[in-house]
């Protein structure tokens, strides 16, 4: 092979193009990864890592807070932005150099420029360095990602009306901000700036915040942001919003119909992703888009054209960082001939950040009763739990949705202290096919915050948990 014939080229270099390249060096694949910005993509620059290290300065804040109820006296507590800014900085540095490592483990050729299909087996490189280099390639996996989606009558500024990626370069804390779109991201910075110190608002069209979670999770977080203060408007209509220089003027319409006018500091607007599927050549080589611009795809991730598949963000799947990863692996073993099985997206599980963390994996019991199950539910709260009582921080639950007939678990739905790192034995569960049983008779570990599960579990099989 010549220096520029590969048997994989990946455009874009974030959770799913670098773990993609990762399993094709394993395969003994000749591969080259195609990246114009940092290696990691928006996961690890400005996505899920830098959120999440913010996130644990905001966790840490109010642990310090309530310190003296465990006997541990510090003072007056105070937050400083830059060193939390700083730390985020240190985090992200540390997860790039380890992805640049990793295509140096696996005799990954970076090339760094602006990748452009050339044709079904070719790709152009706009070089950073200047010029231009074709590769070419047997398989070509499309890894472009996506980038924070603006409302057509209401734009980015980058001083007062944001993107996910303009709020982690704040330099203070506003004294108060609106944040427009309640999914992960809202509810996640809504969370986050509420404990540095702003005055927030949370605007969300659809009748509930976190509208993809199960109902009672998201009565629950509601609940729990309103006793912090967070005001929470769901139901509710953005009209307009503009920069008057030192405020964004924000026109809503409430659940009730009344039009309410709203002056903020700073506007996050966190509504959704837009995919990077422009410019690249896509048209030229006949792979098709939807109306939306997300690249189309078969179960395998093929694009219309078989040897060029497209993962993560710029398809329409769930758009998180570990539906890329397993996207990555799955069209680079397809591609090199191995007997792979299409993703289960309905056993995906999901994670929220906020206070209090939220988690969730397989149907609501909405969704299930939709699909014509007859179910069965088991919740166990936290102010139940010993682990919770010593963490002092016994807020939430864990609810249990099972198959009424069968007894099969259809969903695992959680609020509360650590549920971001419990929903593994969820996600097990489902891709096990476990019953409510089953998991009833999984032996937990006392104290710990998981026995929770066992307990819900116990409530999904006899109608009743133990220890309530």
């Amino acid at each position: 092979m010549s220096e520029t014939r590969y048997d994989v080229i990946i455009i874009g270099s974030g959770p799913g193009g670098y773990v993609a390249a990762v399993r094709a060096g394993q395969l003994g694949l000749k591969t080259a990864v195609v990246e114009k910005q940092a290696l990691g993509g928006v996961c690890l620059n400005v996505g899920c890592i830098p959120t999440k290290a913010l996130l644990h300065s905001a966790d840490l804040l109010e642990e310090l807070k309530e310190s003296k109820k465990f006997g541990v006296t510090v003072g007056d507590v105070t937050f400083d932005l830059g060193g939390a800014m700083k730390h985020k900085q240190t985090v992200v540095r540390q997860s790039t150099q380890g992805v640049a490592f990793l295509m140096k483990k696996n005799k990954i050729d970076v090339i760094e420029g602006w990748g452009t299909l050339a044709g079904a087996n070719s790709v152009k490189v706009a070089l950073s360095s200047g010029g231009e280099q074709v590769l070419e390639a047997t398989t070509i996996i499309l890894a472009v990602g996506a980038h924070p989606r603006e409302l057509p009558h209401i734009k980015f500024d980058h001083e007062r009306i944001l993107s996910s990626t303009d709020m982690l370069n704040l330099t203070e804390v506003p004294k108060s901000l609106l944040v427009v779109g309640a999914g992960a991201i809202g509810v996640e910075f809504a969370s986050m700036f509420r404990s540095f110190g702003s005055e927030v608002t949370i605007v969300e069209a659809l009748p509930r915040i976190v509208p993809l979670e199960d109902e009672e999770v998201s009565a629950e977080l509601t609940k729990v942001f309103k006793k912090r203060g967070i005001t929470v408007m769901a139901g509710a209509k953005l009209n307009g919003a503009e920069n008057n220089g030192d405020h964004v003027l924000a026109r809503v319409t409430d659940s009730s119909g009344k039009d309410v006018e709203l002056r903020v500091e700073r506007m996050l607007l966190g509504i959704g992703i837009a995919p990077n599927t422009s410019g690249i050549g896509l048209a030229e080589v006949g792979i098709t888009l939807d109306q939306r611009g997300f690249i189309e795809v078969d179960e395998y991730l093929r694009t219309s054209v078989p040897n060029i598949y497209a993962i993560g963000d710029c398809i329409v799947t769930p758009w998180l960082a570990h539906v890329a990863s397993a996207e990555g692996i799955m069209v680079v073993e397809h591609a090199a001939g191995h007997h792979v099985q299409p993703i289960n997206y309905t056993k995906i599980p999901g994670c929220t950040y906020c206070y209090p963390e939220i988690a969730s994996v397989g149907l609501t019991e909405a969704k299930a009763r939709e699909q014509g199950y007859e179910v069965k539910v088991g919740k166990f709260p936290f102010s139940a739990n010993g682990k919770a009582r010593i963490l002092g921080d016994t807020i939430g639950f864990i609810k249990i949705v099972a198959d009424a007939k069968y007894d099969e678990v259809l969903g695992v739905h959680m609020i509360g202290p650590r549920v971001t790192e419990m929903i593994s034995e969820g996600g097990i569960a489902l891709s096990h096919e476990a019953t409510g049983e089953s998991m009833m008779h999984t032996v937990h570990a006392h104290p710990t915050l998981y026995e929770a599960i066992g307990e819900a579990a116990h409530a999904t099989v006899h109608g009743a948990a133990i220890h309530i």
